[in-house]
């Protein structure tokens, strides 16, 4: 051992990183390529998930049934689209423009016998179809977003892994790994970005304290004293060197514009922020455009549409648990916050802005862009006043597109009521394949943060979705 070697924690405080450590979560570092200047450039793949939580009803939104009877169909039309077979609710005015630029999934289902969002929130998130419990300890399978921060960790923006708006209601409705990153550890896990009280459709919203600005003249200082520090030992300590290569892609990871940069959304056009819509999901939206523009691999967005001025019932944080008068949410079919009135046009909105922004810039061929809820619900409607729909994880909808998806097509087919599928079922394993093989990212034989190898999920991707 050398008289003086550098440990990671030593490293970061004398670096003036302080409490800002790569131990936090969603903050991993890798290889990005550079240009010709030797800027750092935008990976060559990244994710937007939109996850929208509670569950929306799959026969009122993307795999109508109009000639089923009233009690199933429930009050909606579908709308024309150019796609045949493609069905989607006549609120979705924006989205019937954009079908060739998605593919829609009309076959998710879960196998096993679970119906509660917090077991079906973690099938989905992980990739698996069945919550596995070993002698009780719960399974610490990590989240899509965790193994896409570790095989594709982003050095130009301190943060590999974000969500924005984490679930804030009862606990149900957070799966048990959302903030710890499973296995892999807290450095994989997301950085949660805002809140029901702080999202960036408020003017005085505030981005995460990571990206506020730093003491420049301080953080300089400490940078040339820990560089003299390590000089001397820089040829002769592997450790020393291998940290002070890691320091360097700290330093350059924070002081780049574009991470607190992202957070500036006045610096967007007001056209641009109307076309999005003034709510969170639609300045969530945008905000997420903007961090994978800065450099996150990975971003999940909830699906939260915000609440309705005349009806704030329910936690502000799953618009899509539409059960109706049976859990005091309003009617399922109303304008109130979870009711598809008001859920739906800015769901369409936000979406089809998302879409046609990223292809507007040439950024769709590089995004993926998923949008899904952890399952459906219930085919009839429930007989109660007013109207919903109960969980139904038999069968349920999904979006796709960008990253290779190619659109204008819709794949797998359910039975005449919505009730199971009949054609090309896709459990959360083949979902989650095939997310990792538009990303680039293998999935056999992987190793975790231990030297295990272990899979990242044990379905395979579903080639069909690609062009």
């Amino acid at each position: 051992m050398s008289e003086f070697q550098l440990n990671r924690r030593q490293a970061l405080i004398a670096s003036g990183l302080g409490t800002l450590s790569l131990g936090m979560p969603g903050a991993v570092m890798g290889t990005d390529q550079v240009d010709a200047s030797g800027k750092a450039v935008a990976s060559d793949k990244s994710c937007i998930f939109i996850l929208l939580c509670g569950g929306p009803s799959h026969v009122d939104t993307w795999d109508m049934k109009p000639e089923a009877p009233l009690e199933y169909r429930g009050p909606y039309d579908p709308i024309a689209t150019r796609v045949p077979g493609m069905r989607i609710n006549e609120m979705h005015t924006e989205l019937a423009r954009l079908t060739d630029e998605f593919t829609l999934i009309n076959s998710m289902s879960h196998p096993g016998s679970i119906s509660n969002h917090f077991d079906a929130m973690h099938n989905l998130l992980s990739g698996q179809s069945e919550k596995r419990v070993q002698q009780g300890v719960p399974d610490e399978h990590p989240y899509i977003g965790s193994f896409v921060a570790k095989h594709k960790p982003s050095e130009r923006n301190f943060v590999s892994n974000a969500w924005l708006i984490k679930c804030v209601g009862p606990p149900v409705f957070c799966a048990p790994n959302i903030g710890i990153g499973g296995y892999l550890g807290s450095a994989y896990a997301p950085l949660f970005v805002g809140s029901e009280s702080n999202h960036p459709a408020m003017k005085d919203f505030s981005p995460p304290q990571i990206y506020e600005p730093y003491d420049e003249g301080r953080f300089d200082e400490r940078k040339l004293l820990l560089g003299q520090l390590e000089s001397p030992l820089l040829d002769r300590d592997k450790q020393v060197r291998d940290w002070s290569d890691l320091r360097e892609k700290t330093y350059d990871a924070m002081t780049r514009s574009e991470g607190r940069q992202a957070f500036e959304l006045n610096l967007e056009p007001d056209e641009v922020r109307a076309r999005y819509g003034m709510h969170p999901l639609g300045q969530n939206l945008l905000l997420a455009r903007r961090m994978v523009e800065a450099g996150v691999r990975f971003v999940t967005v909830n699906g939260w549409t915000g609440q309705a001025e005349h009806d704030k019932q329910g936690p502000p944080s799953s618009s899509w648990d539409m059960h109706g008068g049976n859990m005091g949410m309003g009617n399922a079919f109303g304008n109130g916050s979870y009711g598809m009135g008001f859920c739906l046009p800015r769901l369409d909105q936000a979406l089809a802005a998302l879409l046609s922004d990223l292809k507007e810039r040439g950024m769709l061929k590089n995004t993926l862009v998923v949008v899904t809820g952890e399952f459906g619900r219930t085919p009839f409607v429930l007989k109660q006043d007013p109207p919903g729909r109960q969980h139904w994880p038999k069968c349920f909808s999904a979006i796709l597109a960008g990253a290779g998806i190619a659109g204008g097509q819709v794949y797998g087919k359910t039975n005449k009521l919505g009730e199971y599928p009949t054609e090309n079922p896709v459990r959360p394993e083949e979902l989650a394949a095939t997310i990792y093989h538009a990303l680039d990212i293998p999935i056999n034989d992987p190793q975790d943060a231990t030297g295990i190898s272990r899979s990242l999920t044990t379905g395979k991707p579903i080639m069909d979705l690609f062009g």
